[in-house]
C-alpha cells in the first residue's frame, strides 16, 4: 500500500471511529452511575463491566478468525458498527438494571466483531507509515469522538438538572514461519497483567457518584477529560514508539499504574489528575498495543491473532473488573492496591517481550 493511499485509508476508518465513539463513549461516561440509579450495586456493576469487555473481546477471537477465513473483514465491520449503533440508543428504554446492563454488554459485543478486522486492515497500512503512527493516529480520531460524545451528555444533564442537587431531596518484518512466536505470547501475558488492573470506568464512575468525590453532573465531563487525555496522547505515543522503540510502552504503563490511587483515594482535583492518567493508560492501550503486535504477527494471522489476543485480554479485564467490583465494598485502598499491583507487575513481562521480538 502506497503511502498516500495508506494514509488516507487510515483517516477515513479514525472517521467512522469518531462518530462510533461519539456515540457509545458519550453513553459509557454514565453507564455506573446509570445502572447504580436502577438498583445495582457496586459488585454488580463491577461484573457487568467485566462481563461487557470479557463478551467484546473474547468474541475478538472467533470474529478475527473467520474473517481471515472467509477475506470478508467489511461484512464483519459493517455488523459490528450496526450492534454498537443499535444498543445505545435503546438504553433510554431501559427502566431496570439486568436490561440496561444487557444492552451495555451488547454494545461491547458489537465492538468485538468488528475490531480485529479493523485492526488487521490498518495493520497492513503500517508497513508503508509506521505501525505507531497508524494506530496512534487512529486512537487520537477514535478518543476524539469519545470526548465530544460525553461533553455533549453533561451538556444534556446540564440542561435537564441545572441544579443536580435537588434530585437528592426525594431520594436516598519478513516471516519465516506462519506460526504466532514467542513474543506474542509474552505480550499476551503482559497485557493480560494490563487489563486486570485496569478499573473500567463504570466502577469509577460509581465510586465519584457514591463517595460524592465528584457531582453527579460532572462524572461524564470527567470521562471526557479522560478521553481527550488519551486522544492527545495517543499520536505522540505512536510517534514514540516508532522512533525509539516499544520500550516507550513502559513508561506509558507506568503512568496509567498511578491513576487508580488518585481516582478512589483522593479529592476531586485528585480524581482529575487521575483520569488523565487513566485516560493516558487507555491511549496506550488502544496505540502500542497493536503497534508492538504487528511486528510480531505473520501477515495473514493479523485478524486471527488480534482477536486471539483480545479474546485473553478480555478474560482478564473480566476477572479484574468483577474482582475490584467485589471488593469495592470491602475495601477501597484494596481496590486501588490490585490497581497499582496488576500493572506494575506487566512492566518486566513487556521488557522481555520487548527483548525477544
Amino acid at each position: 500500500m502506497k503511502s498516500r493511499s495508506a494514509l488516507q485509508f487510515v483517516v477515513i476508518i479514525g472517521i467512522a471511529n469518531f462518530f462510533a465513539d461519539f456515540t457509545y463513549e458519550g453513553a459509557r461516561g454514565i453507564v455506573g452511575p446509570f445502572l447504580g440509579s436502577l438498583g445495582a450495586s457496586a459488585a454488580i456493576v463491577g461484573f457487568v463491566a467485566g462481563l461487557g469487555e470479557l463478551m467484546g473481546y473474547g468474541l475478538r477471537s472467533v470474529s478475527g478468525y473467520f474473517a481471515d477465513k472467509s477475506h470478508r473483514h467489511w461484512a464483519f465491520a459493517f455488523a459490528g458498527y450496526a450492534v454498537n449503533m443499535l444498543a445505545v440508543p435503546t438504553l433510554a428504554l431501559a427502566g431496570q438494571w439486568p436490561v440496561a446492563a444487557g444492552l451495555v454488554v451488547a454494545e461491547r459485543v458489537g465492538r468485538g466483531i468488528r475490531k480485529p478486522t479493523i485492526e488487521a486492515m490498518l495493520s497492513y497500512a503500517g508497513k508503508s507509515i509506521g505501525a505507531g503512527w497508524v494506530f496512534g493516529l487512529n486512537e487520537a480520531l477514535d478518543q476524539a469522538g469519545a470526548t465530544i460524545g460525553p461533553l455533549v451528555v453533561a451538556l444534556i444533564l446540564y440542561l435537564l438538572h441545572p441544579r443536580p442537587h435537588e434530585l437528592e431531596e426525594g431520594t436516598g518484518h519478513t516471516f519465516a514461519t506462519t506460526n504466532l512466536t514467542c513474543p506474542y505470547w509474552i505480550y499476551l501475558a503482559a497485557g493480560s497483567l494490563i487489563a486486570a488492573g485496569f478499573a473500567d470506568f463504570a466502577l469509577i464512575g460509581f465510586h465519584f457518584h457514591k463517595a460524592n468525590t465528584v457531582p453527579a453532573n460532572m462524572i461524564p465531563v470527567f470521562y471526557a477529560v479522560a478521553m481527550a487525555s488519551s486522544a492527545l496522547a495517543s499520536i505522540p505515543l505512536g510517534r514514540l514508539f516508532d522512533r525509539f522503540g516499544p520500550n516507550i510502552s513502559l513508561f506509558a504503563f507506568l503512568i496509567s499504574a498511578a491513576a487508580a490511587p488518585f481516582v478512589f483515594l483522593g479529592t476531586s482535583i485528585a480524581a482529575l489528575i487521575g483520569m488523565i492518567f487513566w485516560g493516558i493508560g487507555m491511549a496506550a492501550q488502544g496505540s502500542l498495543l497493536q503497534a508492538m503486535l504487528t511486528g510480531v504477527i505473520p501477515p495473514q494471522k493479523r485478524s486471527t491473532a488480534f482477536g486471539l489476543f483480545d479474546t485473553g485480554y478480555g478474560i482478564a479485564w473480566f476477572v479484574g473488573s468483577a474482582v475490584m467490583g467485589l471488593l469495592y465494598d470491602k475495601s477501597i485502598l484494596a481496590v486501588a492496591i490490585i490497581s497499582v499491583s496488576f500493572q506494575l507487575a506487566a512492566l518486566p513481562v513487556f521488557f522481555i517481550a520487548n527483548k525477544r521480538r
